[in-house]
């Protein structure tokens, strides 16, 4: 229960100006309700994380400026399109830029480390001693992509705990440890939790979700399949490119939150607006008519929209366990990432234009990639980059080396495209999905 001094003293604070208040999403008495809720004791701690099991504080992080300038040099030395899961490296004739590079990062965390190592009070040991120094960055590429940052420093990564009530809490850790050379990085305070994989749920709860959200056994499979790449339904994750991202396919805000996660939020309000009301409302997020996310800032009560918004529930984390708590415990908003997942990134009903000698041929997907193996490595690419290329390169290039005249002709030759268009998972190789024949 709220004090009563609390709620008094936010309706005091909140109370509107003369000539009524200013239209927005929540009105000053849901604001007053909002900032006297998030002040009450307990609701929020943040304390060392202790992540290893000697209990050392300290640690060596990728920090978001490297992260920044290793997403120019991936620009610049590496193909389009390359995984997420997968570092950059130089082509030949640039192969002084990734000697350095590779130098410079070890350089770095060795360094980062011997810091960390003494705000932890170890002692140093001839297997701490630093790397090598690289020298002198190569003048081209400090000309092309400017004067390399630190690519590492010592921090101490915090345990963030939301509390909403008896037994229901949120926790999660800031300063995630990505990839030394990880191109996305780009917010040191933003929280990363997995969550509860889909595939560690109880089949019969699966199936009824699956079910109430109306997707077929085909959907379900794909999707199941492709969901350890990105979390539970209750996975957590705003220290990327993405902004915000939550559930089960990490659905976005972006910078300006306007984004896949806003359908999402779209989708429960309109399918079940109590449920709304109870998931995201009663805790200050909601979306504006033009589908942009608002918040409350939990302590001064103002109302924030658009990228201001993002920032909020990326530095409060308050806010950002809401989304968490929903994602655990709320079954509409379950269904809400299933149904916008099938609308958003299902290949199978996406035209496809290819080239052919005899003029550009145009079917749908699942004209030519009929198997589970097949959709699931294109809802991969779909899921992550947001788009199918290069499967018209592909299957264009395969109709013309073989002389194929159409579309059925392609399906054929499914794994062959399927092989070609292989992303994060190898998803031929998964016996729980129907393969190309």
């Amino acid at each position: 229960m709220l004090s009563p001094a609390i709620v008094a003293a936010a309706t005091l604070l909140f109370s509107p100006p003369p000539g009524g208040r200013p239209q927005g999403q929540f009105s000053d008495a849901e604001k007053a309700t909002l900032v006297a809720y998030w002040a009450e004791p307990g609701r929020y701690t943040a304390e060392p994380a202790y992540l290893t099991p000697k209990r050392e504080p300290w640690q060596v992080r990728l920090t978001t400026q490297a992260s920044r300038w290793l997403w120019d040099y991936q620009k610049a030395v590496a193909p389009p399109l390359i995984p997420p899961t997968a570092d950059a490296a130089a082509a030949p004739d640039r192969a002084s830029w990734e000697t350095w590079v590779a130098a410079k990062v070890a350089y770095d965390r060795s360094i980062a480390q011997a810091s960390a190592d003494a705000a932890n009070g170890v002692q140093p040991t001839r297997t701490t001693t630093p790397a090598p120094h690289p020298g002198p960055a190569p003048a081209a590429m400090v000309a092309a992509l400017g004067n390399p940052p630190p690519f590492a420093s010592a921090v101490t990564p915090l345990r963030h705990t939301v509390t909403f009530g008896e037994g229901d809490r949120v926790q999660m850790v800031d300063n995630v440890a990505v990839r030394p050379r990880y191109a996305y990085y780009r917010f040191a305070t933003g929280v990363m939790d997995p969550g509860t994989p889909v595939r560690a749920m109880q089949e019969a709860e699966l199936a009824e979700l699956f079910v109430a959200a109306g997707l077929s056994d085909t959907e379900a499979h794909v999707m199941r399949a492709v969901s350890p790449l990105e979390g539970g339904f209750d996975a957590i994750n705003t220290y990327d490119t993405g902004y915000i991202s939550i559930g089960f396919i990490q659905f976005i805000t972006g910078e300006k939150g306007d984004r896949s996660l806003l359908e999402v939020l779209a989708d429960e309000r309109s399918a079940g607006p109590e449920a709304f009301q109870q998931d995201f409302r009663a805790y200050g997020i909601d979306a504006s008519p033009a589908g942009v996310l608002t918040v409350i800032d939990p302590t001064t009560g103002a109302e924030l929209s658009g990228a201001d918004a993002v920032q909020k529930v990326i530095d409060d984390k308050r806010l950002t366990a809401v989304f968490g708590r929903a994602g655990r415990r709320s079954p509409a908003f379950r269904r809400s990432q299933l149904r916008v997942a099938k609308a958003h990134y299902w290949p199978g009903e996406d035209v496809l234009t290819v080239g052919v000698p005899d003029g550009p041929v145009t079917c749908k997907v699942s004209d030519i990639v009929r198997s589970e193996a097949g959709l699931a490595t294109l809802y991969d690419r779909k899921v992550n980059r947001g788009t199918l290329e290069p499967l018209p390169a592909v299957v264009g290039k395969l109709m013309r080396d073989k002389g194929l005249t159409s579309p059925a002709e392609a399906a054929g030759y499914e794994r062959e495209i399927v092989t070609a268009m292989k992303y994060r998972k190898d998803f031929l190789a998964d016996r729980t999905l129907s393969q190309p024949k």
